[in-house]
């Protein structure tokens, strides 16, 4: 079991919300960072804080050691090599990327792209104008009545003008865990290419890019420890070589004409400009603060926690869970609703409480149409938090109940 220690290295822990204890438990929109990852980010600027890729001298040098080093480590989290390991400024910028880039190069007129109804908008909108501007067809695969990924729907929709099949790993809002080998080999075996929206996963449960069997999958820095402004794009490196930047400019360059240019290789070629140096750096730190607990063990306690929270969530008539009741077969985190109340009045007496949860539609309106319901509580779950706070947060769910009810 994660020791209760690490929480001694979030200071945002530290702070109250109307004279009680923070009980934060939103990690899901974005996690607390370890003071290792904030002395990282900050040290950069302190003691380098020069561009990367452009300087000789030594200042230049040391910051992009910096920036490749945490390139390497993330990779090394991903079972990658650093060379397929694009850095963009968030998971929505990684999709945009990809949205682009295929669309410039396999997507043609009367194509078809797959998505699901449980997808992020970040991983809705860009296919959505992928299709617009290459007239092709979107078409979503269906979520079963218990928030699984309907699988015979997916085949039914695959055909041979499928060419991309573009999915979460974990459902932000259900938590479900998709079967993505089993969707990318059907997918493959089609001719079609799988992105992955993997920003629910990476944070929280061991991720290989090669079992997994996807071409392209996104993430953010700021929902695994990292800071904001910083996402990643891994790809597999021979796809990345056909594809074409979204960003030109800046030192992603071999060589410019006045009428021409030729790129560079992956992944220089797809960040023009000044890159997220500092953000980059911090999220190296995270990475290391990961792997150093172990990425299993990352993964136990976020199950344990959210065993906890479902048994004591589905046990309380009146408690509406979404997706799977396991929590073996969800990610960190769990959507309800409490009969009779707007989920805005529920976050809003439990942050009374010094409890943060998240209440809306979490970016996904399309599921939330499908579940037939405006809106939802979510409550999600990192290293940090423990078995105690939740337990307050099912005390916290009774005295809502007790008072509008």
């Amino acid at each position: 079991m994660i020791e209760k220690r690490i929480r001694d290295d979030f200071p945002l822990l530290r702070r109250t919300v109307g004279g009680k204890p923070l009980v934060y438990l939103d990690s899901a929109a974005t996690s607390l960072k370890p003071e290792a990852v904030i002395e990282a980010e900050a040290a950069f600027y302190r003691e380098v804080g020069a561009n990367v890729r452009r300087g000789v001298y030594e200042l230049g040098a040391e910051a992009t050691e910096r920036y490749e080093s945490a390139r390497a480590k993330v990779a090394a989290l991903l079972g990658a090599q650093a060379d397929e390991v694009v850095f963009t400024r968030g998971t929505t910028e990684a999709l945009n990327l990809a949205a682009w880039a295929l669309g410039e190069t396999i997507v043609e007129p009367g194509d078809e792209v797959l998505v699901t109804e449980m997808d992020h908008h970040a991983n809705l909108l860009p296919w959505q104008e992928l299709v617009r501007r290459k007239r092709a067809r979107l078409s979503a695969i269906a979520v079963t009545a218990e928030g699984d990924l309907d699988l015979e729907d997916f085949r039914r929709k695959l055909s041979p003008r499928t060419r991309v099949v573009a999915l979460p790993h974990v459902s932000n809002v259900l938590g479900t865990i998709n079967p993505v080998p089993e969707v990318a080999a059907a997918a493959h075996e089609a001719g079609a290419v799988v992105v992955l929206d993997g920003a629910q996963s990476v944070p929280h449960m061991p991720v290989d890019v090669r079992e997994l069997g996807a071409d392209l999958l996104a993430f953010s820095g700021h929902k695994a420890l990292g800071p904001t402004g910083i996402g990643v794009l891994w790809g597999k490196a021979e796809l990345l070589r056909e594809l074409p930047p979204l960003i030109v400019g800046g030192e992603m360059v071999r060589e410019v004409w006045l009428t021409w240019a030729r790129y560079d290789d992956p992944p220089a070629r797809f960040e023009g400009g000044t890159p997220p140096i500092a953000q980059a750096v911090g999220l190296g730190a995270a990475v290391d603060y990961l792997q150093a607990i172990g990425m299993e063990e990352v993964r136990g306690h976020g199950e344990r926690l959210t065993a906890l929270a479902l048994e004591g969530l589905l046990a309380r008539p009146g408690v509406t869970v979404y997706g799977p009741k396991e929590a073996s077969r969800r990610g960190a985190l769990v959507a309800l609703n409490l009969r009779g109340i707007h989920p805005h009045d529920v976050a809003t007496l439990l942050d009374r409480q010094g409890i943060a949860i998240r209440a809306g539609h979490h970016c996904a309106q399309p599921l939330h149409r499908r579940l037939g319901i405006p809106a939802s509580c979510r409550v999600s779950f990192h290293v940090y938090n423990t078995e105690d706070e939740v337990a307050q947060l099912l005390t916290a769910v009774d005295q809502v109940f007790q008072e509008l009810s």
